[in-house]
């Protein structure tokens, strides 16, 4: 199969291939996305097939404006509250499906189903012209890094899908925040940029304890159950940047080849014969980093151990830290 890349001048293109069942990977501001057909059981399972996705794994329903919703679920007054106050945006939102609206395969077998916007114009009028909701999971293989730039869907699945709808590099960097409105308060599934303190005034009182489930439990939405974000190298987490010389030290020692992904201000301490990628100054901008240095790093493979830079896990950071935890397997490094 060729993967075509297309431009904002190839919607009509792009579109007739969601509507003939094919897979054609979006843009977002947060990754870019796996799409299909959402309301077509066939064209998700090629999603599943393509990503070597669990099938209890959920997908999360792509829409173009919140019209769109209400002809597959219930919303809520508060739900319809968060669409009003944050979307278009970094938002997903789970909520009851009505009766036999969407397949079971996208729904992971749940009753309920994760919606969202998404700031992307260009991906809006994607779904306005094939005239269907499309399956969002972040456009790569299932367990690695997600993608941030058109180059890297084409890293993983070149030959595999129809197309990727190329709008340049993401701004957000990490996959949405996901809440479950289904549940009394509603529940922060997967922290992202949007977090409790945005949420809160809209609607009162948010959990954001980040559940996770159990082997048998089927999860609600992505990321909450298996191993996400993770290259090839083991990733260690080195809590604070005092750590850095004691972490390099110890990498040294274990004779394996060995990187650096850190802000600027540690980087300067590094030997320059070590493979760096820099996260830049903030959590701000190591946010939206962390995949690409992640995917950085499968690019040499020589690489089988890196040092990551950790930051507080609030605000933006409790987005930050999730992913990076994930993809290092709960890993720090430890001076004991």
């Amino acid at each position: 199969m060729e993967t075509k890349k297309f431009g904002k001048d190839d919607l009509a293109e792009a579109a007739a291939l969601i509507r003939a069942g094919e897979v054609v990977a979006f843009p977002t501001e947060t990754v870019y996305g796996l799409g299909a057909d959402a309301t077509s059981a066939k064209a998700a399972l090629k999603v599943f097939e393509a990503k070597h996705r669990p099938a209890d794994n959920p997908l999360i329903v792509t829409v173009a404006d919140p019209a769109m919703v209400a002809r597959f679920a219930t919303v809520t007054p508060d739900a319809a509250k968060l669409m009003a106050a944050f979307w278009p945006g970094p938002l997903t939102i789970i909520l009851p499906i009505l009766p036999g609206a969407l397949s079971m395969v996208v729904t992971g077998g749940l009753q309920t189903a994760a919606f969202r916007m998404p700031a992307s114009a260009l991906t809006r009028a994607l779904i306005a012209e094939a005239g269907v909701p499309i399956v969002g999971p972040s456009a790569n293989i299932s367990g690695k890094p997600s993608a941030t730039r058109a180059e890297h869907v084409l890293h993983d699945f070149d030959g595999r899908i129809a197309g990727v709808l190329d709008d340049g590099p993401t701004t957000v960097g990490v996959e949405s925040t996901v809440i479950d409105m289904t549940v009394q308060p509603p529940a922060i599934l997967r922290p992202g940029k949007i977090g409790p303190a945005e949420l809160a005034p809209v609607i009162g009182e948010v959990q954001s304890d980040h559940h996770h489930v159990g082997a048998k439990e089927t999860p609600k939405a992505p990321g909450m159950k298996y191993k996400h974000y993770a290259p090839a190298a083991q990733v260690v987490v080195v809590d604070t940047p005092a750590q850095f010389p004691a972490a390099i030290d110890w990498a040294q020692a274990s004779g394996q080849p060995f990187g650096v992904l850190a802000c600027d201000d540690i980087l300067t301490t590094v030997d320059p014969a070590v493979p760096t990628y820099t996260l830049g100054s903030d959590v701000t901008t190591a946010t939206h980093a962390l995949f690409a240095g992640l995917r950085w790093f499968d690019l040499h493979p020589t690489v089988t151990l890196i040092l990551a830079q950790a930051f507080p896990a609030d605000g933006l950071g409790a987005a930050y830290m999730n992913r990076l935890l994930k993809s290092a397997g709960n890993e720090h490094f430890s001076q004991d």
